[in-house]
């Protein structure tokens, strides 16, 4: 079963999302962090989830790429994705290389599909970029089109769908 867990920066979608993972009753709690540490800012970035997620019992898995190979299969097992922002980014401009549009949607699809099938619950963060106004280069156009496709696929294959406002939880 996918949850969507998607909002704005800031708006709380990460603390939303754990307080659903924490109040599972699965045995396993793992956390599935794709942000690659590339600047201080994302060192910093981090450390500060790292802190938050402190007692809260959660299996810290780092990987940026290839999600699908984080585990094998846990039938008492729930995984909170954070984020999907980063992985299309990590997917997408891995290996120096840019990668098509639809190359990346159809690889984190896949290895969404795949990662849902070893664990019970799937929950996935994921940020809303498009309602800032500002006129991007193609490239991250492309970008944005990959994860607003992606979004939308997920949000198809989700049994629920919550956007956070401002730490509040709105069903969809």
């Amino acid at each position: 079963m996918i949850t969507l867990i998607y909002g704005g920066s800031s708006s709380g979608k990460s603390a939303y999302a754990e307080d659903i993972v924490c109040n599972s009753q699965y045995k396993n709690r793992y956390y599935l962090a794709t942000m690659k540490a590339n600047d201080s800012e994302s060192v910093e970035r981090i450390a500060r989830h790292r802190s938050l997620r402190e007692g809260k019992e959660f299996i810290t898995l780092e990987q940026p790429v290839d999600i699908a190979n984080t585990i094998n299969q846990d039938s008492d097992g729930i995984i909170l994705l954070e984020c999907m922002s980063n992985l299309v980014a990590n997917e997408m401009f891995r290996d120096g290389q840019i990668k098509s549009e639809k190359s990346i949607v159809d690889k984190v699809l896949k290895d969404i599909k795949e990662l849902e099938s070893k664990v019970s619950s799937l929950v996935i963060v994921t940020n809303d970029i498009f309602e800032d106004g500002i006129s991007y280069d193609d490239t991250t156009k492309e970008y944005l089109r990959a994860l607003g496709k992606i979004n939308a696929e997920i949000a198809k294959m989700a049994a629920r769908s919550v956007e956070v406002v401002v730490g509040i939880g709105v069903e969809r």
